[in-house]
């Protein structure tokens, strides 16, 4: 630390808070640690006793922590990311667009093995809306190498960004609501206001909903007519459990679709099955949908919207967060269900 005169100490960086008083209506901090002394700040300065300064002299070998911030958050977001002013020497990045979070997760821990500097995210996969912070950093101490920061950018232009948001895409869906008691008008169609209402939430279209019998035809019928509207997606409900009567798996693979995988490790939501129709990726529900507020449905379909195919492996790998907790109150996504 230097003490100066307030007039030279321009471009210099406070080494502690200051406190400004204004008889009556304030007492705080006027000035605070870590702030980089403007010439615009010396009749303030001079107004409030400080005719000298303690303050950090840095070296070109040296970063102020807004400067590190900055540098960091530029290195580790894509492009369509967009960043705060420092604060307090951190720096918020959040979304343009609404879309799904993907993160280098390799890539975190390295940069997060660096000593002196940290990012915390929110979990890969989030489904974030627009304007959302979905990271902050920071360095630890008020100053840091050049080196260190060079260090980071270095890996990351190996490694590519370690932040990113993929768009959503709005999609034309259609729907096959199975059901030999819906069909008949034994029970109410309630497609609409769970499921349904999540497709429009989300921007897409529901193009058309067909109700269909327990019957391997008219479900197969059903999809490829779907198919032939030019839906980019087509939903199917109901009739995946082991009883007899469920025959909407037989119908899905009657249509010549592959199946990639039938049962989750998700609760609710074990009988989900996904199958492809050429490029048109069919998402079978199980009833659950109709009772839960949130189901396996709600982790997978942000996926299919920002245009990633599911994997086997991927569904494998909800089972660790896949259990719902049925809170009174829900406040999904930000809780441990698909985290």
């Amino acid at each position: 630390m230097k003490k100066l005169k307030v007039e030279d100490a321009v471009g210099t960086v406070l080494a502690h808070d200051m406190t400004r008083i204004i008889r009556g209506k304030f007492k705080g901090v006027g000035f605070k640690k870590g702030y980089v002394i403007q010439k615009k700040d010396i009749p303030e300065l001079l107004k409030i006793g400080k005719q000298y300064l303690y303050v950090l002299d840095l070296g070109n070998d040296q970063l102020h922590e807004d400067d590190a911030a900055k540098r960091i958050a530029s290195a580790i977001s894509d492009q369509d990311l967009e960043f705060s002013e420092p604060r307090e020497g951190k720096i918020n990045i959040s979304t343009k667009h609404a879309g799904l979070l993907k993160i280098n997760v390799d890539a975190l821990l390295q940069v997060n093995k660096m000593e002196n500097i940290i990012v915390a995210t929110l979990k890969n996969n989030f489904p974030c809306k627009k304007g959302e912070i979905i990271a902050g950093t920071r360095i630890i101490p008020l100053t840091i190498p050049t080196e260190n920061i060079e260090v980071l950018e270095t890996l990351t232009k190996k490694t590519g960004t370690l932040l990113s948001v993929k768009p959503y895409k709005s999609l034309k869906i259609g729907a096959v609501v199975t059901g030999s008691e819906v069909f008949n008008g034994l029970i109410t169609d309630d497609f609409g206001p769970s499921v349904g209402k999540k497709i429009t939430d989300a921007g897409c279209t529901l193009i058309k909903k067909i109700i269909v019998p327990d019957e391997e035809k008219a479900i197969s019928n059903a999809i490829l007519e779907l198919k032939k509207l030019g839906c980019e997606m087509i939903i199917t409900t109901g009739g995946l459990s082991v009883d007899p009567d469920d025959v909407t798996r037989q119908g899905v693979i009657r249509t010549g679709a592959d199946v990639t995988f039938y049962g989750s490790p998700v609760l609710p939501g074990a009988m989900l099955m996904v199958s492809r129709l050429a490029d048109i990726p069919i998402i079978s529900l199980p009833a659950c949908v109709f009772y839960y507020k949130q189901t396996v449905f709600d982790l997978i379909f942000p996926r299919v919207l920002a245009g990633e195919i599911i994997t086997e492996d991927d569904i494998a790998a909800m089972g660790h967060g896949g259990l719902c907790m049925n809170c009174k109150v829900c406040h999904y996504p930000v809780c441990s269900f698909g985290r």
